[in-house]
This record gives structure tokens, C-alpha cells and sequence, in this order.
């Protein structure tokens, strides 16, 4: 474990931490007017090791070659002049800080660290770190890497769950859930809608299944998997008989089918590696999909009437009516499908890159 400490005068500025991977949906912005929780779970911190927030530079502003530099394999709109490798936690996490209030940002229903960092030291003054809370973002604080450093702390480290451990105890993530809006005339509020968590989720697997299709058409199984992709698949594929199949693959699960090319496979929450197949399928594109969106699509749940609370026994069901169902046709997320997608080699095929044009030209808008 570590704590993280200031800089300029070495206060201690967190409570003890433990490194996980980073959430796939870090990056995601949801919605309009939307409450999110926090991104980090409470004793844990990820690195991103991309820079994040402004100063921004467009396109024909940059230099030739720094975007390539930067792991960026296709054109981008803008380049963040960030400082790379923030350590991302929970707000409650934080120690020994201020806010900075002149460093508000766009401040619509909270902070979204438009301005830089806007949390201080509160012992020498150093600006250390940026609070993100506002509406249609999730909650966190970013320690800047040029600001912090870490320490270690005693404890004992425990060592990451197998594989077959979080095939048991993992948490599955509902394909739809409530979304919480700022509170109205009326009050606070929430609306039923597919899960950010899904939507951030297919957006950077629908990158790899892209890649992963070298260009042809793609099939992914029925269910969830076909309400989450195929129509994306479809649209951005050209048509025809479809020539490579995705599966899906994991701890648990029986051996893929030799001739299924692409495996849909879970990430470790801890590690941030890639579940890999042992035997012929080896060889398969692995598609990343977070733990409990590839436990959900193992095995899903029935939509069945809210279980009983209290005494009532656990198997009783209420006669409440079903949850309401989202209005719309799922849509991945776009940021993330770009994020990951500039960042993968095979986004240097002239193919890729016009699917990345036609986003820019708003020619793909219905999905995303």
C-alpha cells in the first residue's frame, strides 16, 4: 500500500491506497445534467497514463510526428498538454488539501477541473490535485504526477485474486440501471437508462472488435452481446456472409471453438491484464471486456420484480412492476470507442481511419 505525499513539503495528502487497474470509464462524459458516483472505490488509486483536461492544442496547431510520439495512431482533433501519469482516487481518499476557488472551471453543477488543478496543500500552498464532481462526469481526484509522490506504507500486500476467485466473488454490473439527476423544482430525480459503465464498456471493446475484424463482416452471440454490438457491427462492417465469429471466453468457461477468431474475455479489476486462453485458441484476437460486464454476459439475470427487504423471506418476490426500460436503442459510448480506437497500430489502415472520418463528419451519429 502507499500514501501519497505533497511535493513542495512531503504532507501526507491521502490514506493509505492500494493500485488497481484503471476503470475503462474514467474518461467518459454521460448524459446531460447526470449525477455520477465515484469512479475510484474507496482505498484504491489507478494511474492514467495519458494526459488529461487543457491546456488543449487542435489539430493544426501540433507539430508533425508528437501525436505518433504520444502512442496516437490516427488523426485527433485535439492534444491534451496535460501532465501525464495522474494517480486517479476517491474524493473521501484526499488528506491536507484546499480547494482553490478561483479555479472553479466550468462549474455547472460542480467542478470539472477545466482549470487545472484545483486542490492545494494546505501546508506550503503547492497546487497538488483536480477535483472532478460535475453533472454527466464521475466523481474523482487526479494527484498530479509533477506534484505527488507516493510512499510506502507498512502492510501486508495482499496478493491479486485468481482468476477463479473473481469468477466467484466478482460482481456482475446490470445492463440498465437508474441514473440519478441534480435536483429540480421537484427535487432530486433519476431515470431508468442502459448503464455508463455498459456504454463506456462497448465502446473501447467495439475499437478491438473493429480491428479484430480485419474489415469483415463480424457476429458476436445472441443476447446481450447482440443488443450491445451487432448492430454497430453491422453498420461499420461492410455486408456480406459473415467470416469470423466472437465468443465468449474466460475463467470457467469451456474451451472456445477453434475456428471462433476473436474472443470476448475479461480484464483483471487489480492488474488491468487481459484474460488469455491456453491451446489453439491462443492465437484468437482478445477483445477486453470489464469483469462484471463479462459476468453479466456469461451469465444473465432475468429482469424479475424487486426482491423483498426486511423480514420478508430472501425468495419472496413483491408485486412491484417490472423496472422501466430505456427508451433508446443501446449506443456505445463514443469517447471511449475513440480514445481506444486512435490508440490501437492497426488505426494506421486507410479503412479504420475513414470510420474515424465519418465519426468527425457526424455520418455515424446513430450509434454512438
Amino acid at each position: 500500500m502507499f500514501v501519497f505525499a505533497c511535493a513542495g513539503c512531503g504532507s501526507e495528502l491521502t490514506a493509505p491506497l492500494s493500485q488497481v487497474a484503471l476503470p475503462v470509464h474514467a474518461r467518459q462524459k454521460y448524459g446531460n445534467g447526470a449525477q455520477l458516483p465515484v469512479l475510484m472505490q474507496a482505498g484504491t488509486f489507478a494511474v492514467d497514463p495519458d494526459p488529461w483536461g487543457g491546456p488543449w492544442r487542435m489539430r493544426d496547431e501540433t507539430g508533425p510526428g508528437e501525436a505518433e510520439a504520444r502512442g496516437i495512431c490516427a488523426p485527433v482533433r485535439a492534444l491534451s498538454d496535460g501532465t501525464p501519469g495522474a494517480s486517479v482516487i476517491a474524493p473521501g481518499d484526499i488528506r491536507g488539501t484546499r480547494l482553490i476557488p478561483e479555479r472553479r472551471g466550468g462549474a455547472c453543477c460542480g467542478l470539472d477541473g477545466a482549470d487545472g488543478p484545483n486542490m492545494a496543500c494546505e501546508t506550503c500552498d503547492l497546487p497538488v490535485a483536480t477535483r472532478v464532481d460535475d453533472c454527466s462526469l464521475w466523481q474523482a481526484v487526479r494527484l498530479g504526477s509533477d506534484a505527488v509522490h507516493r510512499i510506502p506504507v507498512d502492510g501486508t500486500r495482499a496478493a491479486p485474486l485468481s482468476w477463479a476467485e473473481l469468477a466467484e466473488q466478482g460482481e456482475e454490473i446490470p445492463l440498465f440501471e437508474p441514473i440519478a439527476t441534480w435536483g429540480g423544482p421537484l427535487g432530486p430525480s433519476h431515470y431508468w437508462s442502459w448503464s455508463p459503465r455498459w456504454e463506456a464498456a462497448a465502446g473501447h471493446a467495439l475499437a478491438h472488435l473493429l480491428v479484430a475484424s480485419r474489415g469483415q463482416p463480424v457476429t458476436v452471440p445472441d443476447g446481450a452481446a447482440a443488443d450491445v454490438f451487432q448492430r454497430a457491427l453491422d453498420t461499420l462492417l461492410p455486408a456480406g456472409t459473415p467470416k469470423r465469429r466472437a465468443v465468449l471466453a474466460g475463467p470457467g468457461r469451456p474451451s472456445a471453438d477453434v475456428d471462433a477468431g476473436i474472443l470476448l474475455v475479461p480484464i483483471h479489476p487489480q492488474t488491468g491484464l487481459t484474460w488469455t486462453p491456453e491451446g489453439p485458441a491462443a492465437s484468437a484476437y482478445l477483445v477486453p471486456l470489464p469483469l462484471g460486464v463479462w459476468l453479466w454476459l456469461v451469465s444473465p439475470q432475468p429482469f424479475l420484480p424487486v426482491p423483498a427487504s426486511g423480514r420478508i423471506p430472501r425468495d419472496v418476490l413483491r408485486d412491484d412492476p417490472l423496472p422501466m426500460l430505456p427508451n433508446q436503442l443501446f449506443r456505445a459510448d463514443r469517447g471511449t470507442f475513440e480514445h481506444t480506437l486512435v490508440r490501437l497500430p492497426a488505426a494506421r489502415g486507410p479503412w479504420l481511419r475513414a470510420i474515424l472520418e465519418n465519426l468527425t463528419h457526424g455520418t455515424s451519429t446513430v450509434l454512438f
